[in-house]
């Protein structure tokens, strides 16, 4: 069995197939983790949704900032002027693939390859076990519709932007949601900051990116999307960025999580492969 990860689709299904197609991913034996934001900018979200549906225990996705956000319009019954969000929501399938993605996870791990998965990434200060608690806290209030109702009606907003052990209710949980789907740099302190979403390089003052500070309770290699700006890049073999900027031009990378080699697939459907030296080099000129 290969572990394969793909980075955000965000609605664009076609390179994921040619992707798959190109490294044989058989579902009967491959397993195929995706780093979230399935839907929302891309022309495809609902066959996005309905293809890693249909894969079944082939597939597992985390959810994403723009998952949370189509979920809470369907939700709240809510239109959007945006034409690729309000074709999904208007979809006859919609209720059917929204419901599902309602019931997706916000982490994953595999314990035997010592990874885990989520969209954004994980604060400096929260270990491996932490953050598999916490994500288990808001995975529990979106199970239920009554409280994912609560919850997405309440979601939006920055703060509290500083981690602490106290906090509960909704702050708690928009921490948490924050974190784990929108975070990119933040301090020692894990305060986050949402304003700037470029790359490296432009870190305000007193921030990293949230991979960049130390951490002395994790054991396993992180895989995540969500910033694009990276082009994969985190210069830690610990830290696997997938999110390679498809839907602005740029190509989407699939990842054999075994192997390391990464399978990136570019707007004209070519695909080419690297290892991570030859990724690392090729990023760089980007």
């Amino acid at each position: 069995m290969a572990l394969y990860a793909v980075g955000d689709l965000q609605g664009c299904l076609s390179p994921l197939t040619t992707l798959l197609d190109h490294v044989g991913f058989d579902p009967r034996h491959d397993r195929l983790w995706l780093t979230g934001d399935l839907v929302n900018r891309g022309p495809d979200s609902i066959g996005c949704l309905a293809f890693v549906k249909n894969l079944g225990s082939a597939a597992q996705t985390v959810l994403g900032n723009h998952d949370l956000h189509l979920l809470a319009l369907h939700q709240l019954g809510q239109p959007s002027k945006d034409k690729n969000i309000a074709a999904t929501l208007n979809h006859p399938d919609a209720p059917e693939l929204l419901a599902w993605l309602a019931h997706q996870p916000m982490l994953i791990q595999d314990r035997e390859r010592q990874l885990t998965m989520t969209h954004a990434g994980i604060p400096p200060l929260w270990s491996d076990k932490k953050a598999a608690k916490l994500a288990q806290e808001l995975e529990q209030v979106l199970a239920k519709p009554k409280t994912r109702q609560v919850f997405l009606a309440n979601m939006y907003g920055n703060d509290p932007r500083l981690w602490k052990n106290s906090l509960d209710g909704m702050e708690r949980l928009r921490y948490i949601v924050n974190a784990f789907t929108r975070m990119r740099f933040c301090d020692d302190q894990a305060k986050l900051e949402f304003n700037s979403k470029s790359a490296i390089d432009t870190a305000p003052a007193g921030m990293r990116p949230w991979f960049a500070w130390p951490t002395e309770k994790r054991k396993h290699r992180l895989v995540f999307g969500h910033w694009a700006a990276l082009m994969g890049r985190t210069d830690d073999p610990q830290m696997i960025a997938l999110d390679t900027g498809y839907v602005w031009g740029n190509h989407m990378t699939l990842m054999n999580l075994d192997t390391q080699v990464r399978f990136c697939c570019d707007i004209k459907g070519l695909v080419s492969q690297f290892d991570e030296p030859a990724f690392a080099a090729m990023s760089a000129k980007l």
